[in-house]
Protein backbone atom coordinates (compact mmCIF):
# COMPACT_ATOMS: atom_id res chain seq x y z
CA UNK A 1 0.00 0.00 0.00
CA UNK A 2 1.15 3.22 -0.86
CA UNK A 3 0.15 6.04 1.79
CA UNK A 4 -0.87 9.61 0.67
CA UNK A 5 -1.76 12.07 3.86
CA UNK A 6 -2.70 9.44 6.05
CA UNK A 7 -4.61 7.42 3.26
CA UNK A 8 -3.53 3.78 1.94
CA UNK A 9 -4.01 3.97 -2.04
CA UNK A 10 -3.12 0.10 -3.52
CA UNK A 11 -1.35 0.50 -6.74
CA UNK A 12 -4.99 0.26 -8.82
CA UNK A 13 -6.15 3.03 -6.75
CA UNK A 14 -3.56 5.25 -7.87
CA UNK A 15 -4.17 4.16 -11.39
CA UNK A 16 -8.30 5.02 -10.76
CA UNK A 17 -7.43 8.36 -9.32
CA UNK A 18 -4.67 9.22 -11.28
CA UNK A 19 -6.75 8.81 -14.46
CA UNK A 20 -10.05 10.74 -13.07
CA UNK A 21 -7.42 13.81 -12.20
CA UNK A 22 -6.43 13.67 -15.71
CA UNK A 23 -9.51 13.81 -16.76
CA UNK A 24 -10.76 16.77 -14.59
CA UNK A 25 -7.51 18.82 -15.61
CA UNK A 26 -8.40 18.26 -19.20
CA UNK A 27 -11.76 18.96 -18.73
CA UNK A 28 -10.89 22.33 -17.10
CA UNK A 29 -8.22 23.21 -20.05
CA UNK A 30 -11.48 22.35 -22.57
CA UNK A 31 -13.85 24.77 -21.16
CA UNK A 32 -11.17 27.78 -21.69
CA UNK A 33 -12.38 30.43 -24.11
CA UNK A 34 -9.12 29.57 -25.92
CA UNK A 35 -9.84 25.91 -26.35
CA UNK A 36 -13.45 26.91 -28.70
CA UNK A 37 -12.47 28.21 -32.17
CA UNK A 38 -15.61 30.33 -31.15
CA UNK A 39 -14.09 31.84 -27.87
CA UNK A 40 -16.68 30.69 -25.83
CA UNK A 41 -16.67 28.73 -22.07
CA UNK A 42 -17.37 24.82 -23.25
CA UNK A 43 -19.84 23.34 -21.06
CA UNK A 44 -18.94 21.04 -18.17
CA UNK A 45 -20.74 18.37 -19.07
CA UNK A 46 -19.40 18.66 -23.10
CA UNK A 47 -16.16 19.37 -21.53
CA UNK A 48 -15.64 16.35 -19.22
CA UNK A 49 -17.19 14.18 -22.11
CA UNK A 50 -14.53 14.98 -24.61
CA UNK A 51 -11.85 14.79 -21.83
CA UNK A 52 -12.36 11.30 -21.22
CA UNK A 53 -12.91 10.34 -24.59
CA UNK A 54 -9.48 12.00 -25.10
CA UNK A 55 -7.48 10.80 -22.04
CA UNK A 56 -9.86 6.79 -22.25
CA UNK A 57 -8.68 6.76 -25.82
CA UNK A 58 -11.91 6.37 -27.07
CA UNK A 59 -12.76 8.90 -29.68
CA UNK A 60 -16.63 9.56 -29.51
CA UNK A 61 -17.15 13.36 -29.25
CA UNK A 62 -20.25 15.39 -29.28
CA UNK A 63 -18.76 18.34 -31.33
CA UNK A 64 -16.84 18.31 -34.15
CA UNK A 65 -13.03 18.17 -33.33
CA UNK A 66 -11.85 20.06 -36.09
CA UNK A 67 -14.78 22.36 -36.32
CA UNK A 68 -15.72 22.94 -32.70
CA UNK A 69 -11.90 22.91 -30.87
CA UNK A 70 -8.94 26.15 -31.55
CA UNK A 71 -5.53 25.12 -32.41
CA UNK A 72 -5.00 24.82 -28.27
CA UNK A 73 -8.21 22.30 -27.74
CA UNK A 74 -6.55 20.54 -30.16
CA UNK A 75 -3.72 20.11 -28.87
CA UNK A 76 -4.94 19.62 -25.28
CA UNK A 77 -6.57 16.22 -26.79
CA UNK A 78 -3.38 15.35 -28.64
CA UNK A 79 -1.74 15.17 -25.57
CA UNK A 80 -4.80 14.01 -23.37
CA UNK A 81 -4.60 11.11 -25.99
CA UNK A 82 -0.68 10.26 -25.90
CA UNK A 83 -1.09 10.05 -21.76
CA UNK A 84 -4.56 7.64 -21.82
CA UNK A 85 -2.96 5.69 -25.13
CA UNK A 86 0.51 4.73 -22.69
CA UNK A 87 -0.39 5.25 -19.22
CA UNK A 88 -0.25 7.66 -17.26
CA UNK A 89 2.14 6.04 -14.92
CA UNK A 90 4.48 5.04 -17.52
CA UNK A 91 5.19 9.10 -18.21
CA UNK A 92 5.11 9.09 -14.25
CA UNK A 93 8.07 6.52 -13.96
CA UNK A 94 9.77 7.81 -17.53
CA UNK A 95 10.19 11.87 -15.46
CA UNK A 96 11.25 10.22 -12.04
CA UNK A 97 14.32 8.66 -14.14
CA UNK A 98 14.97 11.78 -15.83
CA UNK A 99 14.85 13.35 -12.60
CA UNK A 100 17.51 10.86 -10.91
CA UNK A 101 15.62 10.23 -8.15
CA UNK A 102 15.85 6.05 -7.26
CA UNK A 103 12.51 4.44 -8.66
CA UNK A 104 10.54 2.72 -5.16
CA UNK A 105 8.97 -0.39 -5.07
CA UNK A 106 6.07 1.15 -4.51
CA UNK A 107 5.96 3.00 -8.18
CA UNK A 108 7.47 -0.20 -9.69
CA UNK A 109 4.35 -2.28 -8.48
CA UNK A 110 2.10 0.17 -9.94
CA UNK A 111 3.86 0.36 -13.07
CA UNK A 112 3.22 -3.26 -13.20
CA UNK A 113 -0.13 -2.83 -12.72
CA UNK A 114 -0.67 -0.05 -14.89
CA UNK A 115 0.96 -2.20 -17.89
CA UNK A 116 -0.36 -5.40 -17.05
CA UNK A 117 3.30 -6.77 -16.60
CA UNK A 118 3.46 -10.27 -15.85
CA UNK A 119 6.58 -9.41 -13.28
CA UNK A 120 8.33 -6.15 -11.61
CA UNK A 121 11.66 -7.63 -12.29
CA UNK A 122 12.72 -5.08 -15.42
CA UNK A 123 10.11 -2.65 -15.33
CA UNK A 124 11.56 0.26 -16.08
CA UNK A 125 13.14 -0.78 -19.12
CA UNK A 126 10.13 -1.69 -20.27
CA UNK A 127 8.75 2.02 -19.10
CA UNK A 128 12.14 2.92 -21.31
CA UNK A 129 10.79 0.68 -24.16
CA UNK A 130 7.21 1.41 -24.58
CA UNK A 131 8.39 5.34 -24.71
CA UNK A 132 10.93 4.87 -27.09
CA UNK A 133 8.67 2.43 -29.31
CA UNK A 134 5.79 4.64 -29.41
CA UNK A 135 8.10 7.57 -30.41
CA UNK A 136 9.30 5.44 -33.16
CA UNK A 137 6.07 3.88 -34.28
CA UNK A 138 4.34 7.09 -34.04
CA UNK A 139 7.13 9.13 -35.87
CA UNK A 140 7.26 6.45 -38.76
CA UNK A 141 3.05 6.74 -39.18
CA UNK A 142 3.76 10.56 -39.14
CA UNK A 143 6.27 10.85 -41.86
CA UNK A 144 3.88 8.49 -43.90
CA UNK A 145 0.86 10.74 -43.18
CA UNK A 146 2.64 13.60 -44.02
CA UNK A 147 3.69 12.61 -47.29
CA UNK A 148 -0.08 12.52 -48.58
CA UNK A 149 -1.59 15.05 -45.85
CA UNK A 150 1.74 18.12 -46.66
CA UNK A 151 0.88 18.66 -50.74
CA UNK A 152 -3.09 18.95 -49.70
CA UNK A 153 -3.30 21.19 -47.04
CA UNK A 154 0.19 22.82 -46.49
CA UNK A 155 3.73 22.39 -44.75
CA UNK A 156 2.26 23.13 -41.01
CA UNK A 157 -0.99 21.99 -41.33
CA UNK A 158 -0.19 18.98 -42.91
CA UNK A 159 2.79 18.27 -40.37
CA UNK A 160 0.39 18.20 -37.78
CA UNK A 161 -2.61 16.40 -39.14
CA UNK A 162 -0.19 13.78 -40.02
CA UNK A 163 1.41 13.95 -36.34
CA UNK A 164 -2.42 14.42 -34.28
CA UNK A 165 -3.13 11.02 -36.67
CA UNK A 166 -0.52 9.10 -36.47
CA UNK A 167 -0.95 9.52 -32.26
CA UNK A 168 -4.29 9.12 -32.36
CA UNK A 169 -3.66 6.09 -34.60
CA UNK A 170 -1.35 4.49 -33.07
CA UNK A 171 -3.08 4.96 -29.74
CA UNK A 172 -6.26 3.82 -30.63
CA UNK A 173 -8.02 7.05 -29.89
CA UNK A 174 -10.44 7.51 -33.13
CA UNK A 175 -10.34 11.37 -33.33
CA UNK A 176 -9.79 12.89 -36.01
CA UNK A 177 -9.56 15.89 -38.03
CA UNK A 178 -11.20 15.81 -41.04
CA UNK A 179 -13.74 17.74 -40.22
CA UNK A 180 -11.78 20.29 -42.17
CA UNK A 181 -13.11 18.82 -45.24
CA UNK A 182 -16.66 17.31 -43.66
CA UNK A 183 -17.78 17.66 -40.39
CA UNK A 184 -18.15 14.08 -38.44
CA UNK A 185 -16.46 12.47 -41.67
CA UNK A 186 -13.73 10.12 -40.18
CA UNK A 187 -11.49 9.08 -43.02
CA UNK A 188 -14.49 8.59 -45.42
CA UNK A 189 -12.72 11.24 -47.93
CA UNK A 190 -9.81 8.33 -48.11
CA UNK A 191 -11.74 5.75 -48.66
CA UNK A 192 -9.22 4.90 -52.09
CA UNK A 193 -6.25 6.04 -50.72
CA UNK A 194 -4.08 3.15 -49.48
CA UNK A 195 -1.22 4.68 -48.13
CA UNK A 196 -3.95 6.70 -45.39
CA UNK A 197 -5.39 3.24 -45.35
CA UNK A 198 -2.50 1.10 -44.81
CA UNK A 199 -0.56 3.43 -42.61
CA UNK A 200 -3.37 4.10 -40.28
CA UNK A 201 -4.12 0.18 -39.97
CA UNK A 202 -0.66 -0.86 -39.56
CA UNK A 203 -0.60 1.87 -36.55
CA UNK A 204 -4.09 0.37 -34.86
CA UNK A 205 -2.65 -3.24 -34.95
CA UNK A 206 1.19 -2.63 -33.77
CA UNK A 207 -0.46 -0.50 -30.91
CA UNK A 208 -3.04 -3.27 -30.04
CA UNK A 209 -0.81 -5.75 -29.92
CA UNK A 210 0.55 -4.62 -26.39
CA UNK A 211 4.36 -3.81 -25.39
CA UNK A 212 4.78 -7.28 -24.18
CA UNK A 213 4.26 -8.44 -28.05
CA UNK A 214 7.05 -6.11 -29.40
CA UNK A 215 9.68 -7.26 -26.59
CA UNK A 216 8.61 -10.91 -28.24
CA UNK A 217 9.08 -10.13 -31.66
CA UNK A 218 12.28 -8.18 -31.25
CA UNK A 219 13.80 -10.81 -28.85
CA UNK A 220 12.93 -13.94 -31.03
CA UNK A 221 12.47 -12.35 -34.40
CA UNK A 222 10.53 -14.68 -36.84
CA UNK A 223 11.02 -17.86 -34.50
CA UNK A 224 7.38 -18.20 -33.47
CA UNK A 225 7.86 -21.28 -31.47
CA UNK A 226 9.88 -19.16 -29.11
CA UNK A 227 7.17 -16.53 -28.43
CA UNK A 228 5.25 -16.66 -24.93
CA UNK A 229 1.70 -18.17 -25.12
CA UNK A 230 0.35 -14.69 -24.16
CA UNK A 231 2.01 -13.67 -27.86
CA UNK A 232 1.08 -16.73 -29.38
CA UNK A 233 -2.07 -15.91 -28.71
CA UNK A 234 -2.16 -12.43 -29.28
CA UNK A 235 -0.83 -12.49 -32.63
CA UNK A 236 -3.06 -15.67 -33.67
CA UNK A 237 -6.23 -14.30 -32.68
CA UNK A 238 -5.13 -10.48 -34.16
CA UNK A 239 -4.86 -12.18 -37.47
CA UNK A 240 -8.19 -14.38 -37.40
CA UNK A 241 -10.12 -11.17 -36.55
CA UNK A 242 -8.63 -8.93 -39.17
CA UNK A 243 -9.34 -11.27 -42.06
CA UNK A 244 -12.31 -13.12 -40.74
CA UNK A 245 -13.77 -10.35 -39.96
CA UNK A 246 -13.20 -8.63 -43.46
CA UNK A 247 -14.48 -11.50 -45.35
CA UNK A 248 -17.93 -11.66 -43.18
CA UNK A 249 -18.39 -7.50 -44.10
CA UNK A 250 -17.73 -8.28 -47.62
CA UNK A 251 -20.15 -10.89 -47.80
CA UNK A 252 -22.60 -9.23 -45.70
CA UNK A 253 -22.70 -5.59 -47.94
CA UNK A 254 -22.43 -7.60 -51.51
CA UNK A 255 -25.99 -5.95 -51.46
CA UNK A 256 -25.54 -3.19 -49.05
CA UNK A 257 -25.21 0.47 -49.76
CA UNK A 258 -22.69 1.14 -47.64
CA UNK A 259 -20.06 0.23 -50.49
CA UNK A 260 -21.87 0.86 -53.60
CA UNK A 261 -19.82 2.95 -56.20
CA UNK A 262 -16.27 1.59 -55.27
CA UNK A 263 -14.06 -0.90 -57.45
CA UNK A 264 -13.29 -3.84 -55.99
CA UNK A 265 -9.75 -2.79 -54.71
CA UNK A 266 -11.54 -0.04 -53.00
CA UNK A 267 -14.39 -2.54 -51.53
CA UNK A 268 -11.55 -5.22 -50.09
CA UNK A 269 -9.26 -1.89 -48.76
CA UNK A 270 -12.57 -0.88 -46.79
CA UNK A 271 -13.37 -4.05 -45.42
CA UNK A 272 -10.02 -4.25 -44.26
CA UNK A 273 -10.27 -1.20 -42.58
CA UNK A 274 -13.89 -1.89 -41.19
CA UNK A 275 -12.51 -5.24 -39.79
CA UNK A 276 -9.77 -3.35 -38.35
CA UNK A 277 -10.88 -0.11 -36.66
CA UNK A 278 -13.55 -1.86 -34.38
CA UNK A 279 -11.22 -3.34 -32.48
CA UNK A 280 -10.68 -0.12 -30.28
CA UNK A 281 -9.63 2.88 -33.02
CA UNK A 282 -12.80 4.49 -33.62
CA UNK A 283 -12.00 5.70 -38.01
CA UNK A 284 -14.38 4.66 -40.18
CA UNK A 285 -13.80 4.74 -44.28
CA UNK A 286 -18.12 4.05 -44.95
CA UNK A 287 -20.88 5.45 -43.21
CA UNK A 288 -21.54 3.27 -40.76
CA UNK A 289 -25.84 3.76 -40.85
CA UNK A 290 -25.33 2.31 -44.65
CA UNK A 291 -23.79 -0.71 -43.14
CA UNK A 292 -26.32 -4.17 -43.01
CA UNK A 293 -27.57 -4.95 -40.03
CA UNK A 294 -25.25 -8.07 -40.13
CA UNK A 295 -22.33 -5.80 -40.14
CA UNK A 296 -23.61 -3.65 -37.28
CA UNK A 297 -23.84 -6.70 -35.39
CA UNK A 298 -20.49 -8.00 -36.68
CA UNK A 299 -18.54 -4.79 -35.81
CA UNK A 300 -20.42 -4.73 -31.97
CA UNK A 301 -18.93 -8.01 -31.32
CA UNK A 302 -15.61 -7.18 -32.89
CA UNK A 303 -16.07 -3.91 -30.43
CA UNK A 304 -16.39 -6.40 -27.60
CA UNK A 305 -13.21 -8.20 -28.23
CA UNK A 306 -10.76 -5.53 -28.35
CA UNK A 307 -7.17 -5.47 -28.83
CA UNK A 308 -4.27 -7.08 -26.73
CA UNK A 309 -3.45 -6.96 -22.80
CA UNK A 310 -0.62 -4.35 -21.88
CA UNK A 311 -1.75 -2.39 -25.04
CA UNK A 312 -3.28 1.33 -26.00
CA UNK A 313 -6.73 -0.89 -27.07
CA UNK A 314 -9.75 -1.06 -25.29
CA UNK A 315 -12.26 -4.48 -25.04
CA UNK A 316 -12.36 -7.74 -23.16
CA UNK A 317 -8.98 -8.35 -25.13
CA UNK A 318 -8.01 -11.00 -27.35
CA UNK A 319 -6.55 -13.13 -24.78
CA UNK A 320 -9.54 -13.61 -22.75
CA UNK A 321 -11.66 -14.20 -25.74
CA UNK A 322 -8.91 -16.77 -26.95
CA UNK A 323 -9.15 -18.54 -23.12
CA UNK A 324 -13.00 -18.73 -23.42
CA UNK A 325 -12.68 -19.82 -26.87
CA UNK A 326 -10.27 -22.71 -25.82
CA UNK A 327 -12.40 -23.29 -22.83
CA UNK A 328 -15.46 -24.33 -24.70
CA UNK A 329 -13.49 -26.73 -27.06
CA UNK A 330 -11.82 -28.31 -23.97
CA UNK A 331 -15.24 -29.34 -22.48
CA UNK A 332 -16.29 -30.45 -25.96
CA UNK A 333 -13.41 -32.64 -26.31
CA UNK A 334 -13.74 -33.25 -22.29
CA UNK A 335 -10.24 -32.26 -21.28
CA UNK A 336 -9.93 -31.25 -17.44
CA UNK A 337 -7.35 -28.78 -18.64
CA UNK A 338 -7.29 -25.80 -21.45
CA UNK A 339 -4.36 -26.29 -23.89
CA UNK A 340 -2.69 -24.64 -26.72
CA UNK A 341 0.22 -24.38 -28.60
CA UNK A 342 1.67 -27.01 -26.24
CA UNK A 343 1.36 -25.41 -23.19
CA UNK A 344 -1.60 -25.66 -20.56
CA UNK A 345 -3.73 -22.18 -19.30
CA UNK A 346 -3.89 -22.16 -15.19
CA UNK A 347 -7.65 -22.32 -13.65
CA UNK A 348 -7.22 -18.81 -12.20
CA UNK A 349 -6.76 -17.36 -15.54
CA UNK A 350 -9.99 -18.37 -16.57
CA UNK A 351 -12.21 -17.68 -13.66
CA UNK A 352 -10.69 -13.77 -14.25
CA UNK A 353 -11.62 -14.20 -18.35
CA UNK A 354 -14.70 -15.30 -17.49
CA UNK A 355 -15.40 -12.13 -14.51
CA UNK A 356 -13.97 -9.70 -17.02
CA UNK A 357 -16.32 -11.19 -19.49
CA UNK A 358 -19.01 -10.83 -16.72
CA UNK A 359 -18.79 -7.30 -15.59
CA UNK A 360 -18.22 -6.31 -19.47
CA UNK A 361 -21.78 -7.24 -20.60
CA UNK A 362 -23.50 -5.99 -17.30
CA UNK A 363 -22.03 -2.64 -17.63
CA UNK A 364 -22.70 -2.43 -21.06
CA UNK A 365 -26.31 -4.07 -21.28
CA UNK A 366 -27.06 -1.76 -18.09
CA UNK A 367 -26.00 1.29 -19.73
CA UNK A 368 -27.95 0.88 -22.99
CA UNK A 369 -31.28 -0.18 -21.06
CA UNK A 370 -30.85 3.27 -19.08
CA UNK A 371 -30.07 5.22 -22.38
CA UNK A 372 -33.08 3.56 -24.09
CA UNK A 373 -35.35 4.78 -21.19
CA UNK A 374 -33.62 8.15 -20.93
CA UNK A 375 -33.60 9.07 -24.35
CA UNK A 376 -35.75 6.24 -26.17
CA UNK A 377 -33.41 5.50 -28.67
CA UNK A 378 -33.36 2.25 -30.58
CA UNK A 379 -32.01 -0.46 -29.05
CA UNK A 380 -29.78 -1.42 -31.72
CA UNK A 381 -28.00 1.95 -31.26
CA UNK A 382 -27.78 2.23 -27.43
CA UNK A 383 -25.61 -0.96 -27.35
CA UNK A 384 -23.48 -0.11 -30.29
CA UNK A 385 -22.84 3.23 -28.19
CA UNK A 386 -22.42 1.87 -25.12
CA UNK A 387 -20.21 -1.07 -26.16
CA UNK A 388 -18.13 1.65 -28.32
CA UNK A 389 -17.67 3.56 -25.37
CA UNK A 390 -16.39 0.53 -22.97
CA UNK A 391 -14.80 -1.09 -25.44
CA UNK A 392 -12.89 2.95 -25.76
CA UNK A 393 -13.27 2.42 -29.34
CA UNK A 394 -15.25 5.73 -30.52
CA UNK A 395 -17.63 4.40 -33.40
CA UNK A 396 -21.45 5.46 -33.53
CA UNK A 397 -24.09 5.12 -35.86
CA UNK A 398 -24.75 9.22 -35.30
CA UNK A 399 -26.50 9.60 -31.78
CA UNK A 400 -23.49 10.80 -29.50
CA UNK A 401 -24.47 14.37 -29.95
CA UNK A 402 -28.51 13.98 -29.86
CA UNK A 403 -28.34 12.37 -26.39
CA UNK A 404 -28.72 14.06 -23.03
CA UNK A 405 -26.62 15.14 -20.46
CA UNK A 406 -27.63 12.33 -18.03
CA UNK A 407 -26.83 9.84 -21.36
CA UNK A 408 -23.29 11.41 -21.85
CA UNK A 409 -22.38 10.75 -18.59
CA UNK A 410 -23.07 7.13 -18.38
CA UNK A 411 -21.14 7.22 -21.88
CA UNK A 412 -18.17 8.95 -19.94
CA UNK A 413 -18.14 6.57 -16.96
CA UNK A 414 -18.28 3.25 -19.33
CA UNK A 415 -15.11 4.95 -21.16
CA UNK A 416 -13.49 5.72 -18.00
CA UNK A 417 -14.15 1.79 -17.16
CA UNK A 418 -13.03 0.55 -20.45
CA UNK A 419 -9.82 2.53 -19.99
CA UNK A 420 -8.87 1.28 -16.07
CA UNK A 421 -10.16 -1.60 -16.69
CA UNK A 422 -13.88 -2.92 -15.37
CA UNK A 423 -12.40 -5.71 -13.38
CA UNK A 424 -9.21 -3.26 -12.12
CA UNK A 425 -12.28 -0.93 -10.72
CA UNK A 426 -14.06 -3.78 -8.79
CA UNK A 427 -11.00 -4.80 -7.49
CA UNK A 428 -9.47 -1.59 -6.54
CA UNK A 429 -12.44 -1.49 -3.77
CA UNK A 430 -12.29 -5.03 -2.46
CA UNK A 431 -8.11 -5.64 -2.34
CA UNK A 432 -7.95 -5.04 1.28
CA UNK A 433 -10.56 -7.33 2.16
CA UNK A 434 -9.13 -10.39 4.12
CA UNK A 435 -8.89 -14.01 2.64
CA UNK A 436 -9.85 -16.92 4.43
CA UNK A 437 -7.94 -19.75 4.85
CA UNK A 438 -10.59 -22.55 5.07
CA UNK A 439 -13.26 -23.95 2.20
CA UNK A 440 -16.48 -24.68 2.16
CA UNK A 441 -18.08 -28.15 1.66
CA UNK A 442 -17.89 -29.13 -2.07
CA UNK A 443 -21.28 -29.30 -3.86
CA UNK A 444 -21.77 -29.89 -7.72
CA UNK A 445 -24.39 -27.70 -9.39
CA UNK A 446 -26.05 -28.64 -12.34
CA UNK A 447 -25.05 -26.40 -15.21
CA UNK A 448 -26.90 -26.22 -18.73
Amino acid sequence: MIRLSGLKLSPMKIIMWGYIIIILAGALLLMLPVSSREGTVTPPVDAVFTAASATCVTGLVLHDTYSYWSGFGQTVLLILIQIGGVGFMTFTVALITLTKKKIGLRERYTMQESVGAPQMGGIVRMTRYILCGTLLFEGAGALLLALRFVPEIGLGQGIFFAVFHSVSAFCNAGFDLFGKMEPYSSLTGFQGDAVVNLTIMALIVIGGLGFFVWLDIQKNRLRFRRYRLHSKLVLASTTLLIFSGAFLIGLFELHGTALAGLSAPEKALACLFQSVSPRTAGFNTVVLPDMTESSILLMIILMIIGGSSGSTAGGIKTTTFSVLSLSVFSELRQKKSIECFMRRVDDATTRRACCVVTVYLLLSLSAAMAICFLDSTSLRDAFFETVSALSTVGLSLGITGELSDASHLILAFLMYCGRVGSLTLVLAFSDNRERANSQMPLEKVTIG
